[in-house]
């Protein structure tokens, strides 16, 4: 079973741990919280950029290499958020700023397992509050145990009191209640949630489903909160929870300050004493900062990852295909030109060259010249980073499908007078320009124009982050087309249940019986051959109607650096929102 894996994964880490001595360190860094789907993995060491690859995702030990040999505890991590949070009470926003501050300080009853060589691609659940997971034999029960003795942090009013199935409830309540954006993706899957005593939980399903120590794991889900949150704190001003880091304090535009929980379940991390992030949401100002070493670990855009080699030459760089989407959705206005004809959808996706805003984003010709390993292989509705169940939109798998997916502006145009459009038509285009970063942006900006070229004239509405763009567009309320990031779900069902039900965070409020029927089978469907076809009957249907648009931006291979005194950077990858809990505990200074 899973659990007994991971107890012995742990014991034999636990011996490790008596060899880590006390002498304090000046920090240890973590990938800048701001940059969405910045992943982890092996770093390369070697001098000039042209001799630079792209390593493999969680090959910076080998399993029979101890990551923390000579380790150091101590130190302070310091790294950056690209955005201010919307609030830090987990259940009070769908921001991935909420949600990725949120894994400093709160369990959920099951973390992501990483480790050397775990790609991020292949992270799986594995216990965090919970010490063990038992499926029922006909699959309808989950029972989860709370890990004995786990306790939260020694702040008042909670004062370390030990977790309880009261908490659990408690948290499960406000997961689920309808001001909760994701509660659907738990109350749609969940008939009943039973305690039977103070450290066990069981979860009684609606039908056999094979996602749900995945949907425990999810960050965008169930955090574990006391009652005390009840009125005796307040979570949108504070945080008490049971994970690796103890808030500090919150200072609007300039940052958090996290201390490391000396209780944590996993005993003996984290190592650094201390975590600070500093909101800095101009990029300039971000690479700035680390180059001159004041953050340890930091992001460069395509454009400056060569620069960024030749001025500090033992840098670490390390690549990834995020398992992340862009796209573009639409209003669900019924008299809207795309609600009337699914042409005027597959027009907008052929207007798009979608290799030319990779090579914008990505620099892939310049990079490969300079001897990097990048990719740049094309999003579909599941991500290309998702390589279980991505389906290739270029192949000849995508089937008739694939067309729509081409850069072909004079058969877009063409499409649109079939629906009714011969001279298109004017709307209102809209995205958030101060919340994803530079390279978003400058995305963002080229769509216009590919759009407006086939006769889709467009004002632009840029929209603060906070107030308006993840509080009303990214649920739906808006007129016109978006542009924007999807969640990137640590599991591919994620994606469909969000898109394509009766989620309330369905942007476009599609409601296509197909769809539905497709996303309720790959739920039951236990064999990974089969789902995988489901997953690519999901992309070929989408495709097919282009309800959601998906864009190539999150495709590409993304850069992180960070300097070379900082260990485990890319030895301990996540995905999701999961690593301040899953990378940065084990994370050192040399």
């Amino acid at each position: 079973m899973e659990a007994d894996y991971w107890s012995k994964y742990w014991s034999v880490r636990s011996s490790r741990r008596r060899l880590l001595g006390g002498a304090g360190v000046t920090g240890v860094g973590v990938a800048a919280l701001g940059l969405v789907g910045c992943g982890g993995g092996s770093s390369s060491q070697n001098n000039g950029a042209s001799s630079l690859a792209t390593p493999t995702p969680g090959a910076g030990a080998s399993a029979t290499v101890d990551p923390f040999a000579g380790a150091k505890k101590g130190g302070i991590l310091n790294t950056t958020l690209v955005a201010e949070p919307p609030t830090i009470d987990p259940f009070g926003n769908l921001s991935y700023t909420t949600k990725s501050l949120a894994a400093f300080s709160y369990s959920r009853l099951m973390q992501y397992k990483t480790g050397p060589g775990i790609a991020p691609t292949d992270v799986r659940p594995a216990p965090d509050a919970a010490a063990k997971m038992e499926l029922s034999p006909d699959g309808m029960t989950y029972t989860f145990t709370l890990r004995q003795g786990i306790s939260f942090h020694n702040i008042a009013p909670v004062n370390g009191r030990t977790m309880t199935t009261d908490d659990v409830k408690f948290s499960y309540g406000r997961a689920t209640a309808s001001t909760n954006g994701n509660a659907s993706r738990l109350t749609g899957v969940i008939d009943k949630v039973t305690y039977p005593d103070a450290s066990t939980v069981v979860f009684t399903l609606k039908a056999p489903n094979v996602t749900v120590p995945d949907l425990m794991a999810d960050t965008n889900l169930l955090f574990i909160m006391p009652t005390e949150a009840d009125g005796k704190f307040d979570p949108a001003k504070t945080m008490i929870g049971s994970g690796p880091w103890v808030f500090q304090s919150y200072t609007p535009s300039v940052g958090f300050k996290f201390n490391k929980n000396p209780n944590w379940w996993n005993t003996g991390f984290p190592l650094a004493d201390s975590y600070n992030l500093a909101i800095i949401p101009d990029y300039p100002t971000r690479l700035a900062q680390f180059l001159a070493g004041n953050s340890d670990v930091e992001a460069p855009t395509s454009d400056d990852l060569v620069s960024v080699k030749s001025q500090i030459s033992d840098v670490q760089l390390f690549g990834t295909i995020a398992q992340l989407i862009s796209f573009l959705y639409f209003d669900p206005d019924p008299t809207s030109p795309w609600a009337k004809d699914d042409r005027v959808r597959q027009a907008i996706s052929m207007s798009q060259d979608r290799n030319a805003l990779l090579e914008l984003a990505y620099n892939l010709n310049k990079l490969k010249a300079a001897g990097l390993d990048v990719k740049g292989p094309w999003n579909n509705i599941i991500p290309a980073g998702m390589t279980r169940f991505w389906l290739d939109p270029q192949s000849t798998n995508q089937g008739d499908t694939a067309q729509f997916f081409k850069y072909d502006p004079a058969n877009a145009q063409k499409l649109l007078a079939a629906a009714g459009y011969p001279s298109g038509f004017s709307t209102t285009y809209q995205y958030s320009a101060n919340a994803y970063g530079t390279t978003f942006n400058q995305n963002a900006e080229a769509i216009i124009a590919y759009i407006n070229a086939i006769g889709v004239k467009t004002t632009t509405d840029v929209q603060d982050y906070p107030s308006k763009y993840i509080t009303q567009t990214f649920l739906g309320n808006f007129k016109g087309i978006a542009f924007g990031y999807e969640t990137p779900f640590p599991e591919a069902s994620g994606y469909p249940n969000r898109m394509f039900t009766d989620n309330p965070n369905n942007h476009s409020k599609i409601h296509d019986q197909q769809l539905i029927d497709l996303t309720n089978q790959q739920l039951v469907e236990t064999d990974d051959a089969k789902r995988k076809a489901i997953f690519w009957q999901i992309q070929q249907v989408n495709a097919q109607h282009m309800y959601y648009i998906p864009m190539p931006l999150g495709g590409g291979t993304s850069w992180s650096a960070a300097h070379a005194n900082v260990k485990n950077v890319y030895t301990f990858p996540t995905t999701g929102y999961g690593y301040a809990t899953e990378t940065a505990p084990y994370m050192w200074k040399a």
